[in-house]
């Protein structure tokens, strides 16, 4: 619920892709608003994808600067799972409950990027790759987490969040893998807007642009560019996003404010899809 001065005291949100990026300004802005969060992240790298992941050092450091902010040690938990890992992922959610009593928000912002070649000339490795942790990560953190949502009591105000990208909408050469991906999960998130309704719970994605982050970064290496700055001429606005630009809108939709959304994919993205 939100107490007097509007922050979510009592609420708990488990946040996959944790570790750095989105998912880390994600776990910020919860924390700042009063959530307790289970930080969710593999933590090691992918063997089929040729740039590194987030380590487990990474994860500490989030939980150790979140806990500092929030001046209490126990809001904020680190958990290492692979999205792909079904049971992995029930025991995260298992966890949540277990400590906190139960499950208002899961957000899905874990995400990967493969190719800088055709669709036919890329790995099936990292073709799979991309589609099991970018559609299939989402997919399963809502198999095992909206459950845990409705088992909260009515009238429940549970929310369902994911990363989709303008990448869903916008076909975008040597990326026909991910933009499949993010694709998919825009249909998936209007679908559960769908299943969800008379629930309670909400079921919303944002959809950012060229947002500074190590998913960027990998992007202008894919296509031979300098660094990822060299994104931001394609936005109107004439620079990239930042993850908290990205986080400040599922903070947003996790909240009290959102009542009237669902399945939505709003675009945060500087204009690009303008």
């Amino acid at each position: 619920m939100a107490d007097a001065g509007g922050t979510m005291t009592g609420r708990v949100a488990l946040v996959t892709g944790a570790a750095r990026g989105i998912g880390a300004a994600t776990v910020r802005a919860l924390v700042t608003e009063g959530w307790s969060v289970l930080a969710v992240d593999r933590a090691t790298d992918d063997p089929d994808l040729p740039y590194p992941m987030a380590s487990r050092a990474d994860l500490d450091r989030v939980v150790s600067e979140n806990c500092s902010r929030a001046g209490d040690s126990g809001r904020v938990q680190g958990y290492v799972a692979d999205v792909r890992d079904h049971a992995a992922l029930a025991s995260a959610v298992a966890e949540a409950e277990r400590r906190w009593g139960g499950l208002d928000a899961a957000i899905a912002c874990a995400g990967v990027i493969a190719g800088g070649v055709p669709l036919w000339q890329m790995p099936t490795s990292q073709q799979q790759a991309v589609l099991d942790i970018d559609l299939g990560g989402v997919i399963t953190l809502a198999a095992v987490s909206i459950p845990a949502l409705l088992r909260r009591p009515e009238p429940r105000s549970g929310r369902f969040l994911a990363i989709a990208s303008s990448a869903a909408t916008r076909g975008m050469p040597m990326l026909a893998t991910y933009c499949a991906a993010k694709a998919g999960v825009a249909g998936l998130i209007r679908a559960l807007g769908a299943e969800l309704g008379g629930t309670g719970i909400t079921a919303n994605a944002v959809s950012p642009g060229s947002t500074d982050s190590p998913i960027l970064a990998e992007s202008a290496r894919l296509y031979g560019l300098p660094d990822a700055q060299s994104f931001a001429v394609q936005q109107p606005f004439g620079r990239l996003l930042h993850p908290d630009e990205i986080a400040a809108t599922l903070l947003f939709l996790a909240g009290s404010a959102s009542t009237g959304i669902t399945g939505a994919v709003l675009p945060v993205d500087g204009g690009l899809s303008l």
